[in-house]
C-alpha cells in the first residue's frame, strides 16, 4: 500500500466545463460535421489539478468561482466524488466558465472558451486563515492567467501563504493577454515549484531553448522549475533550495537537495486520445509523490505517469487511476524512445 500523504493541499484556480467534440479535422461553415462523440467533463486548471490530487487520495480543498447554475451543480458534484473539499466554492452571478474543445485524431486541440465566473473570481488577494488552511501544508496556485483579478493578487497570495507555514507552487498556463513576466516576475521570490510546459518556459524569458528558460526562471527566485515536455516527459530544475516557499518539503523528503541540478525523465508509451488536461494532471501527480516523501525524480516520473494515463482517455480525468493502481501500472508500462 502506498504511504499517505503527509498533509493536504489548498489550491486556487478556475473551474469550467468542458464540452469535448472528437474528431473534429476541419469544421466548415454552413456545413455539417459528424463526430464519433460530445461529451461533457470537468475542466479548467484549478479543477482539474484538484479532482487528479483527489483521485490519487491527497486531501484537496478547492477555493473558486462558479456559478448557481446546472453547470456549477454539475462541477460540485464531479469535485465532490473524489473526495475535493468544496467548502470554498463560490457560486456568483455569473455563469461557470465553458469551453468547447474541438479535438483531432491525433488529440491536438482547438478552443474556444467563456471565462464567465472567472471574470469574478478572487476579487481581493485569498485571506490564509487558520479555517482555510486546516490539514494543509502546501497551496498551490493553478494559472493565475486565467484569473484576471488573479493576476493583481497572485504574488500577495503566494507570500501570505508562506506567512502561513505553507510550501507553495505555481502552474503558469498560457497568457492570452501577453503579459507574461509582468504577472509571474513578482511570483517567483515566493514559488517553490514552477510548472511550466516548452512554450510557456520560451514566451517568459524569451530565452532560445527550455534549460536556458529554466536557468532564468531559477535566477528570478524560484527554487525547483519542472518544464512538462509532452510526449518527450519532463526536465527538471533544481537551485539551491531557498527560503521557506520550498523547504518545507524537505521535512518530508530530505534527500531532494543531494540530488541532481537538473535531469530530464521520459515520457510513458501510450495511445492518445486527447490532451485535455493532461498538464494539470502532470502537476497533481507531481505534487501527490512529493507529499509521501519521494524526490524530485522519483515525482517526476510518476507524473509523468499520471499525464499518460489521463491522455488514454477523453478529457482530462477518464483515465486517471488511484495511487497504488498508478504505481501498478508504471511497473508494466513502457516508455517513449
Amino acid at each position: 500500500m502506498a504511504p499517505a500523504p503527509v498533509g493536504g493541499v489548498l489550491c486556487t484556480g478556475n473551474i469550467v466545463l468542458d464540452i469535448l467534440v472528437r474528431p473534429v479535422t476541419q469544421p466548415k461553415w454552413g456545413a455539417t460535421c459528424w463526430v464519433d462523440s460530445i461529451e461533457q467533463q470537468l475542466g479548467g486548471n484549478g479543477a482539474n489539478t484538484s479532482f487528479a490530487l483527489g483521485r490519487l487520495g491527497v486531501p484537496i480543498r478547492l477555493a473558486g468561482y462558479i456559478g448557481d447554475e446546472a453547470f456549477g451543480d454539475y462541477a460540485v458534484a464531479r469535485l465532490a466524488s473524489v473526495g475535493v473539499d468544496i467548502t470554498r466554492l463560490v457560486r456568483c452571478q455569473s455563469p461557470t466558465a465553458v469551453t468547447v474543445a474541438l479535438v483531432n485524431s491525433e488529440g491536438e486541440r482547438a478552443l474556444l472558451h467563456r471565462p464567465g465566473a472567472s471574470l469574478d473570481a478572487f476579487p481581493e488577494p485569498v485571506e490564509f486563515t487558520a479555517d482555510l488552511i486546516a490539514g494543509c501544508k502546501h497551496y498551490h496556485l493553478a494559472n493565475p492567467y486565467a484569473l484576471p483579478n488573479m493576476r493583481r493578487h497572485a504574488a500577495e497570495c503566494l507570500r501570505r501563504a508562506i506567512a502561513a507555514g505553507l510550501t507553495t507552487s505555481v502552474d503558469t498556463g498560457w497568457d492570452t493577454r501577453g503579459e507574461w513576466m509582468g504577472v509571474l516576475a513578482a511570483c517567483l521570490p515566493c514559488t517553490g515549484l514552477l510548472f511550466v510546459n516548452e512554450d510557456e518556459a520560451r514566451m517568459l524569458t524569451g530565452a532560445p531553448d527550455y534549460p536556458a528558460a529554466a536557468r532564468q526562471l531559477l535566477a528570478a527566485g524560484t527554487s525547483i522549475v519542472v518544464v512538462k515536455l509532452a510526449a518527450r516527459g519532463c526536465a527538471v530544475f533544481r537551485g539551491s533550495l531557498p527560503g521557506p516557499a520550498i523547504s518545507g518539503w524537505l521535512g518530508c523528503s530530505s534527500h531532494i537537495s543531494e540530488e541532481e541540478s537538473q535531469f530530464e525523465v521520459p515520457a510513458f508509451d501510450v495511445p492518445v486520445m486527447d490532451t485535455t488536461g493532461a498538464g494539470d494532471c502532470f502537476v497533481a501527480g507531481f505534487l501527490a509523490a512529493l507529499l509521501r516523501g519521494t524526490g524530485l525524480r522519483a515525482a517526476a516520473r510518476f507524473a509523468n505517469a499520471v499525464a499518460a494515463l489521463s491522455v488514454t482517455g477523453l478529457g482530462a480525468a477518464q483515465g486517471l487511476r488511484g495511487y497504488s493502481e498508478t504505481l501498478d501500472w508504471m511497473a508494466a508500462a513502457g516508455l517513449r524512445a
